[in-house]
């Protein structure tokens, strides 16, 4: 990175410093898809004119070849009609063209190379792009969960949820003291019926014996 690019970067970074306080981490995931696009755009462009340059150099060789071809020709026309001066014109055109052949073929393979790796270059650079889209889309879910868990969060405290449940616990002692109230006021209220009520309740060893003696009377009968 460049002295101007590092200074560039810091000048950004202090302008969304003052702007935000804080970094927006969704923001700051968009800033990285826009860097990566513009990466990507710029590995095309060196990609197409790669392609246009490889083209051109085939073209030159395939020129170079019939050039080539056409010598020959001419030079086996000249030594059949017995024109050795110009058969010997031809075949140093020949040799020459094949020469120029054979490091236009070279300078061909290198060009070929270069533009392979320009190529896997930008397939990577499309699967890294790929994969942060991938990672941007989920870490927007995390972070928007994480917003909304973080305002119930400052909801919860602007009620003050504490106070609310020590009023009710409060409350709720109070009506169980009421409550209490009233059922020691209704044991104590008329002593009377309190009796009247355990003298009715109240069973003699002679009911208890006909009951028992009349269930075992049916017993027998059912048997």
């Amino acid at each position: 990175m460049g002295i101007f690019k590092r200074l560039k970067t810091i000048a950004k970074a202090d302008i969304n410093s003052l702007l935000d306080g804080v970094e927006d981490p969704i923001a700051l995931l968009n800033e990285y898809s826009r860097e990566m696009e513009q990466e990507m755009a710029k590995a095309q462009r060196a990609l197409s004119r790669q392609i246009f340059v490889e083209n051109k150099q085939a073209a030159l060789i395939l020129e170079t070849k019939e050039l080539v071809d056409k010598r020959t020709r001419q030079a086996k026309l000249a030594i059949d009609q017995g024109d050795d001066s110009i058969a010997k014109l031809a075949v140093q055109e020949k040799l020459n063209q094949e020469k120029q052949l054979s490091f236009y073929e070279q300078q061909y393979d290198v060009i070929k190379g270069q533009t392979e790796t320009l190529r896997e270059k930008l397939a990577d650079l499309q699967e890294t792009y790929r994969e942060l889209q991938q990672r941007k889309i989920l870490l927007a879910s995390r972070a928007n969960v994480a917003q909304s868990m973080k305002q119930i969060q400052k909801a919860t405290v602007s009620f003050q949820t504490d106070n609310i449940l020590r009023g009710v616990a409060r409350a709720e002692d109070k009506i169980l003291m009421m409550e209490a109230e009233v059922q020691a006021g209704s044991q104590f209220a008329n002593p009377l019926l309190q009796h009247d009520a355990v003298f009715q309740n109240y069973v003699n060893e002679e009911e208890l014996h006909r009951e028992i003696e009349k269930l075992k009377n049916e017993k027998v009968t059912l048997s």
